[in-house]
């Protein structure tokens, strides 16, 4: 892990790196949190991308992280900007000499994720402030309020992940951006599952699934693993906690 410091335009965007050890090139994943987040809260998945070889950064942004001063729920509609732009600081040091990424990351090779306020921003990322360098999204929990639902650009892969008892962000608006998706792309419903806390506490059934199928998910749309795309519906099976629509 390292940490980055950046700002655009006078936005402190301190990000948080997870990486893999070993030789090669690996995808970038940029990864947003939700309202009041952290990074480090959703260290167990990500650590858990990162071990299967990708590269992991994960700002927090200036008015809706945990511990900012100044906290403004509207400056999400900023975020997608902040995300492209952290995106393109990280992938410049694969051509800085002497940084510990140089040469070692997949510069054609991006996915952009994020849970709750975090989904919304990714969904932003693919609709009204689209990233062409985007490849795959994830979106946990999350809708296209304020994003909208006009996804544009070239096809990019596509995973939405919610619980069907969310009590923030209703299954009802994730389903209708999902459904709003042009592109292949698969929904992962967790019956019993709330806005995040059940399907983000390391250690429990429906982590390992949303880990897992993620994972899989990851492996699939940035490396282009054809094993990957078939273990997707086993990881999503495991254990009996949550159906997939698969239209990969």
């Amino acid at each position: 892990m390292r940490e980055l410091d950046f700002s655009r335009q006078g936005r402190a965007l301190k990000t948080t790196v997870y990486y893999p050890e070993g030789a090669g090139r690996f995808p970038l994943v940029l990864f947003s949190h939700g309202l009041g987040g952290r990074p480090a809260d959703y260290a167990p998945l990500l650590r858990r991308w990162a071990a299967a070889g990708f590269v992991v950064a994960a700002p927090a942004y200036p008015h809706t992280n945990g511990d900012t001063d100044d906290y403004d729920v509207i400056d999400v509609v900023n975020q997608p900007a902040d995300a492209s732009y952290v995106i393109g600081r990280v992938l410049a040091l694969d051509a800085r000499r002497g940084d510990r990424f140089f040469g070692r990351l997949a510069t054609d090779r991006v996915a952009a994720a994020g849970h709750s306020a975090g989904g919304i921003t990714t969904v932003g990322l693919f609709t009204l402030a689209r990233d062409a360098r985007l490849d795959a999204g994830i979106v946990l929990s999350g809708n296209g309020l304020g994003a909208g639902t006009g996804f544009r650009g070239a096809p990019a892969d596509m995973l939405f992940v919610h619980g069907e008892r969310d009590e923030t962000v209703s299954y009802a608006s994730g389903k209708a951006a999902y459904d709003a998706v042009p592109w292949p792309k698969a929904f992962l419903s967790f019956p019993q599952g709330d806005h995040g806390t059940n399907l983000l506490r390391d250690g429990g059934t429906s982590f390992d699934v949303l880990a897992g199928t993620t994972t899989e998910f990851l492996r699939f749309a940035l490396y282009g693993d054809p094993n990957a795309k078939g273990r997707i519906p086993k990881a999503a099976a495991n254990d009996g906690v949550a159906t997939l629509d698969d239209r990969l």
